[in-house]
């Protein structure tokens, strides 16, 4: 008999809500290598049986979780502001980054045993169902509307903005503020490209 303390009647979304919720902050709290079905019921107050019935194991249930809590950038429709696109995309990359989603995948690439099998899962069934990195969204907007010639866009130059973002977060334990993004816009990203900030908002 499964002991896992008091439990509520939900179903659908909100059963799965929870659940996801669930995953996040236990592998926050104990790591990839303990995470347990068990463990994942009992924070969720739903019994383990309930997680069989979707998932096969605790891992297919994180990464569903990350999966269904990734941020996706939404470029401008008219694509006639790439700098203003790019600064939100980064600003959607912080507020993720100080989420439990984003907490949690900070816990699984530095676990010395779960990185290297999940680094893989992570890039293919989460980050590249979402975009890949942040501002690639954005980016292959723009250069599909020819507002940038495309090979300018580069493996490299996608992930720019993002690498400076994590740099700075590493480097000094807080989130980069505004005007931090738009220096990296500013003084990286655009003239990656082959753009200063005025000619970024340029239709051709």
């Amino acid at each position: 008999m499964d002991d896992q303390g008091p439990r509520t009647r939900r179903r659908g979304a909100e059963l799965i809500n929870a659940i996801h919720n669930a995953v996040l902050e236990e592998v926050a709290e104990v790591g990839v290598g303990r995470l347990t079905m068990d463990g994942i019921g009992r924070r969720a107050a739903t019994p383990r049986t309930t997680l069989y019935r979707r998932w096969s194991d605790p891992t297919e249930v994180l990464l569903d979780a990350l999966l269904h809590t990734h941020p996706m950038e939404e470029p401008t429709p008219g694509a006639d502001d790439l700098r203003g696109d790019l600064i939100r995309s980064l600003r959607l990359m912080v507020e993720w980054a100080v989420s439990p989603a984003g907490r949690a995948v900070a816990v699984i690439l530095t676990d010395p045993q779960a990185a290297p099998q999940m680094s893989q899962a992570l890039a293919e069934r989460v980050f590249a169902k979402r975009g890949g990195t942040f501002t690639s969204t954005v980016l292959r907007h723009y250069a599909e509307r020819g507002r940038f010639p495309a090979e300018r866009l580069t493996p490299v130059v996608a992930d720019i903005g993002e690498a400076l973002v994590t740099k700075r977060m590493i480097d000094t334990g807080t989130p980069p503020t505004d005007a931090e993004l738009e220096a990296i816009v500013d003084q990286a990203i655009l003239p990656a490209l082959g753009l200063g900030a005025g000619e970024s908002f340029m239709g051709g």
